[in-house]
C-alpha cells in the first residue's frame, strides 16, 4: 500500500487519549479517523521507510533464575546476529507474577542501569523479554494506614449491606443505601490499587520515564490514533517490547524459528477475520466511537485490507457464531472475537502465522496446563505470534485490528512496531508474543 491507498481507510469515532489519573487525563479527544492512516504518517519520526527496527537496537531480558531463559536468549541472538552485549540477565521469581517491589528492584533497576550504561552512546528502541521474566506486575502494597482505612470500610460495607437488604425492596431508603453502598465499593477498589496491576511488558514500555502514575494507563504517544493529540502530557522516552515466550523452551524455539522461515520463503495461506456482525458503513462506524461495534468494524477493515494487498486469500465471517473446529485450515493470519477463555480448535496453523483474539485475560498464562486462553493455545497449535491481554483491559485498549494488519501486510514494519502503532495504551495490560524483527511479507 501507498498513502493515498492508507488515507482511504476510515477508523471512525472519537479515541480518549488520557489515562484515569490526575496530571495524566485530559479532557481533549482525538479524532482517531482517517489521519490514522493518511499522510499524516510523512511528518512524523516513523515516516514509511523500510527495515525501521535492526538487531543492534533489540536488547534481550532473561531471568538467570529460570532453566532455559538464559539459554532461549543466545538462541534467538544467534539466529538474529545479536552482539552479546545486548543481552541483559537479571535475577528474580520465574513464577509468571511479580509483585510491585519485585518489578521495582529485580527488573526495572537492573534493565535501567544496563541501558544507560551500556548504551548510553547507541539507541535501543526494542526490549525482549524471555521466558521465565513474569508476564504480570500486582500493584504496589498498601501502607499500614491504608490497610486499617480498607478494613474500617469493609466493615462498614458490611454493615450497609446488613441495612440494604432489611429495607423495604425498592423504597427510597433501598435506594439511598444502595447509592451509599456503590460510592463506597468504588472507594475501595481505588484503595485496593488493583488497577495497578499491569502486564510487566508494558510497564517495561517505560522503564526510561523518570516517574509515571501506576493506577489506570498511559496514553502510547506512538500509537497513529494520538498524532494530532494537544494538550496531552505523553511520555517521552518509550521501548517496544515484545516476549519470547510459551508453554514450552520447544515452542518458544519453533516461534523463532518459524519466524525466520517465512521471512526467507514468505508467509503463505489464509487470513481469517471473524467479526460478529456485518460490516457497518463508513456513516455509521464513525459513530461507534471506540465501542464494540467499533472493533467489529475494524476488523472488517483489516479483512478487506489484507485483500486489497493481494498477500493472501480471505475469509470473513460476519455471523455471532465463530469458526468452528476444522473451518479454518492453513491459516496465516486471524482476527476475530468473542470466545472467553475458550480457545476453539478451528485452525491449523501455518508456519509464521500470527494470531489475535479480542477478549480479556487471553494473556493472563502461557504456561503448560490446562487453561483455554487464547495466546496460550495458539501457541500450542502452532501459531508464531500471538497478541492478548493479561487481564481485563477494556475494550478500547486493544490493538485497532486494521492499523495492526495493514502495518504487518505493508511489508515496511516488523511485528513489534505494527504492534505499538496500533495500541493505545502503555502501563497496562497488553503483550505481544513473537519475534519482534519478524516482516511476514517483503515490501514491494
Amino acid at each position: 500500500m501507498d498513502e493515498t491507498e492508507y488515507s482511504g481507510m476510515l477508523l471512525g469515532g472519537p479515541m480518549p487519549v488520557g489515562g484515569r489519573t490526575a496530571g495524566w487525563r485530559f479532557g481533549a479527544a482525538v479524532m482517531a479517523a482517517a489521519f490514522v492512516l493518511c499522510g499524516g504518517w510523512a511528518h512524523w519520526g516513523w515516516a514509511l521507510e523500510p527495515f525501521r527496527l535492526q538487531p543492534e537496537e533489540v536488547v534481550l531480558i532473561a531471568n538467570r533464575k529460570a532453566a532455559e531463559s538464559v539459554g532461549l536468549a543466545r538462541y534467538y541472538m544467534k539466529r538474529r546476529g545479536l552482539p552479546e552485549e545486548n543481552l541483559i540477565q537479571v535475577w528474580m521469581t520465574d513464577e509468571e507474577t511479580c509483585s510491585r517491589e519485585e518489578y521495582d528492584r529485580q527488573l526495572a533497576e537492573p534493565v535501567r542501569r544496563a541501558l544507560r550504561e551500556r548504551f548510553h552512546g547507541s539507541q535501543v528502541r526494542c526490549l525482549v523479554t524471555v521466558r521465565g521474566v513474569p508476564l504480570r506486575v500486582g500493584p504496589s502494597a498498601l501502607t499500614a494506614q491504608e490497610k486499617a482505612e480498607k478494613a474500617r470500610m469493609e466493615k462498614e460495607l458490611h454493615v450497609l449491606k446488613e441495612a440494604v437488604s432489611g429495607a423495604e425492596k425498592g423504597s427510597q431508603e433501598a435506594r439511598r443505601i444502595a447509592k451509599e453502598m456503590e460510592a463506597q465499593q468504588k472507594t475501595l477498589y481505588k484503595l485496593s490499587k488493583a488497577d495497578e496491576t499491569a502486564a510487566v511488558d508494558s510497564e517495561l514500555a517505560l522503564v526510561l520515564e523518570p516517574e509515571y502514575p501506576l493506577n489506570g494507563w498511559i496514553p502510547n504517544p506512538i500509537f497513529l490514533g494520538f498524532r494530532k493529540a494537544e494538550n496531552t502530557r505523553f511520555p517521552q522516552r518509550v521501548l517496544m517490547v515484545s516476549r519470547l515466550d510459551g508453554p514450552s523452551a520447544a515452542i518458544v524455539k519453533r516461534l523463532i524459528d518459524d519466524a525466520l522461515a517465512a521471512e526467507e520463503k514468505g508467509l503463505t495461506g489464509t487470513a481469517y477475520f471473524d467479526a460478529r456482525w456485518p460490516r457497518p458503513d463508513a456513516k455509521t462506524l464513525k459513530k461507534e466511537g471506540m465501542s464494540y461495534g467499533f472493533y467489529d468494524g475494524s476488523i472488517h477493515l483489516a479483512a478487506e485490507a489484507v485483500q486489497k494487498s493481494g498477500r493472501l486469500s480471505v475469509v470473513v465471517d460476519a455471523r455471532p457464531e465463530l469458526f468452528q473446529p476444522g473451518q479454518a485450515p492453513r491459516a496465516a493470519l486471524y482476527c476475530g472475537w468473542y470466545s472467553l477463555a475458550h480457545y476453539i480448535p478451528a485452525f491449523t496453523w501455518v508456519p509464521g502465522a500470527v494470531g489475535y483474539h479480542i477478549a480479556s485475560s487471553e494473556c493472563e498464562t502461557l504456561r503448560s496446563g490446562s487453561s483455554q486462553v487464547w495466546c496460550k493455545r495458539m501457541l500450542e497449535e502452532g501459531a508464531a505470534a500471538v497478541i492478548g491481554p493479561v487481564g481485563e483491559p477494556y475494550v478500547q485498549a486493544f490493538p485497532i485490528p486494521h492499523l495492526f494488519f495493514a502495518l504487518l501486510i505493508d511489508g515496511r514494519y516488523t511485528l513489534v512496531e505494527a504492534a505499538f502503532l496500533s495500541l493505545p495504551y502503555l502501563s497496562w495490560q497488553m503483550v505481544v508474543v513473537g519475534d519482534p524483527l519478524y516482516r511476514p511479507f517483503p515490501h514491494r
